[in-house]
């Protein structure tokens, strides 16, 4: 089997362009450029901003106009006519865009973008379409970033005029913390902050660590509002964002503080490091069979077997699960979705039967009744399901002995608002994936950063309960929020899809490593992360990705005493270290330098780590 060494695989290239702005596509990104006009500076990507700062604080992660399909999917938009004017203490940015319905009608939006060195800033689009417009959301999203955020005070002014002192949540909220917003103001940093005003329609916020994005999400048109909705033809749809800035910073971060080496340190003792985990599916089984050798070299101490009825799952997929564990052993958890068509009682005998039948032998259960597997958004009405009470009593019946999991096959977001009575399980469990709000590289390896959250929230309503992770890989394996998953034949980077191109490359090896970073510090008793084979696999047909190395890796630390690692840059680098190894993942699209501090002498110096690259130190020598 050929193996894809990381240094083969070319990172997606970051152009910051010093001339005119094109709208050339550059590794299916639009070229990126930098605005500053004073102590602002701004990112424009693909026609939306990005990473605005004060001073060098970050103040705004991101302002996007947004127009959603019927599933919650962006549709895309084609830009055109872009003109810019730099005059040093300002900059405006104009262009046109059109977003294409999947009935085909026309959305036409005229957008301008200003900022001045007096701190402010203003995003406007006018929208109108040539014919009723379907959408589920058509306008501005503001992201606010969480770190130095969360838990902080806000001022937020409403619709209706009155302004009320509050707090952006700590734990994550599993609604919306704020509603019928018209504007909100917080710090940025000891000294300055920002009021960011919203305007031609009602505003709120949902917390969106819910979907590990990094971020809390300002969106416009209230969720209890029906959808999908329609702009209707010929109706003007005028939005403005306006940022205006206060205060100077008592710090000010420069470019040179952001271009210094990344330093590591280690810090204290977290137990033991995770088993490391892959998931199976039925229709990965093919595939998983062929390239044996590849699992038995990586050795993951757990298997997570999917088994749903409703996806046509049946006893020949029980009995190819027995035939897999016969010639791998391995720590085994059935993935069990019930049907919910009968009592509980009822399906439970009969897949304990099924799995009997086949001679597979497990190490646990996990059940999910099947409703479950859909998003209820706040304020909607929750499907007739039964309650998780019956459901795990016949559980228990019929799985004697077995640990008991429950929680969400799908995404933290719905163990969140459905959360299990935890008294009656053995262990809680969910997944995530990085590919519900955004697709770009720089926000899928952001959600590396809202990890730490969700795990700080699971543990504070299921306290020492075992807690697991997973299968969790950068492709979605379920779409709750809308029919199905985006087809993605053209290798594309999009939301809602279960085959990402990234997974193929040295992209996935770094996220994989770096989420096992981010969830160290959680007390984990088993970790999954993505799969042998399929769209979430390390392996192809003859061939070994780089994330084929990172799951060695992980697989070979489990078990081993975990210290954590803290990183001077966590947006850019992140670490773990499990015995006397410290793993480090450089997360970023750039080259860059990594000090380990109190590193023997032969490694004192920096180490180059390339793009989305992964380093081991080895700290036998360290005092």
């Amino acid at each position: 089997m050929t193996e894809i060494a990381a240094n083969q695989v070319r990172a997606p290239e970051r152009i910051l362009t010093a001339g005119p702005l094109s709208a050339e596509l550059v590794a299916g990104n639009l070229r990126t450029r930098i605005f500053t006009a004073g102590p602002l500076s701004a990112e424009l990507v693909a026609g939306n901003l990005r990473t605005i700062r004060w001073h060098g604080h970050e103040a705004i992660r991101a302002i996007a106009y947004l127009v959603r399909d019927e599933n919650w999917g962006n549709y895309p938009l084609r830009i055109s006519g872009l003109d810019v004017d730099e005059q040093g203490d300002s900059f405006v940015v104009s262009y046109q865009a059109e977003a294409v319905s999947t009935a085909g009608a026309r959305l036409a939006i005229s957008v301008r973008i200003a900022g001045s060195s007096g701190g402010k800033l203003v995003f406007e689009a006018d929208a109108v379409a040539d014919a009723d417009f379907g959408t589920n959301r058509c306008g501005f999203t503001i992201l606010h970033p969480i770190v130095g955020v969360a838990g902080q005070p806000a001022t937020v002014e409403h619709t209706d005029g009155t302004v009320r002192e509050s707090r952006f949540p700590d734990l994550i909220e599993p609604s919306q913390p704020f509603l019928d917003m018209r504007a909100i103001t917080h710090a940025i940093a000891p000294g300055a902050s920002v009021e960011c005003r919203m305007e031609g329609d009602t505003f709120e916020m949902e917390d969106q660590r819910n979907w590990t994005d990094a971020s809390y999400k300002t969106y416009v048109r209230p969720l209890a509002l029906p959808w999908p909705y329609v702009v209707p033809a010929g109706a003007a749809n005028r939005q403005a964002i306006t940022l205006t800035f206060s205060g100077r910073p008592a710090a000010v971060i420069c470019a040179a503080e952001r271009s210094a080496p990344v330093r590591l340190s280690l810090g204290p003792e977290a137990g033991r490091v995770p088993a490391f985990g892959l998931g199976i599916r039925p229709e990965d089984l093919p595939s998983t069979f062929a390239s044996l050798d590849a699992l038995r070299e990586i050795a993951p101490q757990h298997l997570v077997l999917n088994f749903n009825p409703l996806a046509g799952h049946d006893s020949t997929a029980l009995e190819a699960y027995a035939k897999l564990l016969s010639v791998y052993r391995a720590a085994a958890t059935l993935e069990l979705v019930l049907p919910c068509r009968q009592a509980p009682d009822a399906e439970m005998r009969e897949a304990a039967a099924a799995v009997e039948r086949a001679g597979l032998v497990l190490s646990a259960i996990a059940v999910s009744p099947a409703p479950d597997l859909k998003s209820t958004p706040p304020g909607s009405a929750w499907p007739e399901c039964p309650p998780l009470d019956e459901v795990y009593a016949a559980a228990r019946k019929a799985f004697p002995g077995l640990p008991l999991g429950g929680g969400m096959f799908s995404y933290f977001t719905e163990l969140n608002r459905k959360r299990p009575p935890v008294h009656l399980l053995d262990f809680i469990t969910h997944t995530t994936s990085p590919l519900v709000h955004a697709a770009d590289d720089r926000s899928v390896m952001e959600t590396l950063e809202a990890l730490p959250f969700v795990t700080r929230s699971v543990r504070d309503f299921a306290e020492r309960l075992p807690y697991r992770i997973g299968p969790s890989s950068i492709g979605m394996r379920s779409n709750p929020y809308g029919a199905a998953l985006n087809p993605n034949s053209n290798g594309e980077r999009m939301t809602m899809t279960a085959h990402d191109p990234r997974q193929t490359t040295a992209f996935a090896a770094a996220w994989m490593v770096g989420y096992a970073a981010a969830v160290a510090s959680a007390g984990l008793d088993v970790l999954t992360l993505g799969s042998l084979a399929g769209p979430f696999g390390v392996v192809g047909e003859g061939i070994r990705y780089p994330a084929f190395r990172a799951a060695c890796r992980l697989s070979r630390f489990a078990g081993t005493r975990a210290r954590l690692v803290e990183s001077s840059d966590p947006v850019r680098v992140l670490a773990l270290c499990g015995g006397n190894t410290v793993l480090v993942a450089n997360i970023s699209p750039e080259r860059l330098e990594v000090v380990l501090d109190g590193a023997s002498a032969d490694e004192a110096l920096p180490v180059v780590i390339e793009a989305y690259g992964i380093y081991e130190f080895d700290v036998k020598a360290r005092g």
